[in-house]
């Protein structure tokens, strides 16, 4: 079973390079799970960015939904992050949330069978205002239910704000 990390919070609040410290303290060659779909060219730039900053240490696995396909055992992954990853099944799934839901909790759950240390990113979109479109207010919810799910399975939990960490579980 996995060692689970969860590290959640705001948008540039912190979470990724919190995440890469905690990955190289732990592993002299830790693995980047990106879960990013490039939808346009301010995204794929944003793409790039986060590419540039990761040096040699790190192995780059992309994977848009099926992570547990990858063999991860005995290593220390960061995946960046779970707000991307949810919306690759929410769009393929049409935007039916139970669909999306069920996929992702079954993906997850599949993934943490695998004996490694997985630190892994999420967002937390409900402590912003009340979305103005209902697409957007569901998947708000749908965010804040896969957050929940993984966070109870995490060992270890810690909320970013404004570039500090606060362990929470």
């Amino acid at each position: 079973m996995a060692k689970v990390i969860y590290i959640t919070g705001g948008e540039r609040s912190g979470k990724s390079g919190f995440a890469a410290q905690m990955a190289l303290g732990l592993s002299d060659k830790p693995v980047y799970l990106a879960t990013a779909r490039a939808w346009d060219d301010d995204f794929r730039e944003r793409i790039a960015r986060h590419k540039k900053d990761r040096d040699e240490r790190w192995t780059t696995i992309e994977e848009e939904k099926f992570l547990s396909k990858h063999d991860f055992t005995g290593k220390v992954v960061v995946m960046d992050c779970v707000t991307l990853w949810l919306n690759n099944f929410n769009f393929d799934n049409n935007y039916d949330t139970k669909k999306t839901l069920g996929e992702a909790i079954a993906e997850f759950d599949n993934l943490i069978k695998q004996d490694f240390t997985l630190i892994i990113i999420s967002n937390e979109l409900g402590m912003a205002v009340i979305a103005d479109t209902e697409g957007t207010r569901k998947f708000v919810e749908l965010q804040g239910w896969i957050n929940q799910h993984i966070a109870k399975q995490a060992d270890e939990a810690y909320l970013m704000i404004s570039g500090i960490s606060i362990k929470i579980k």
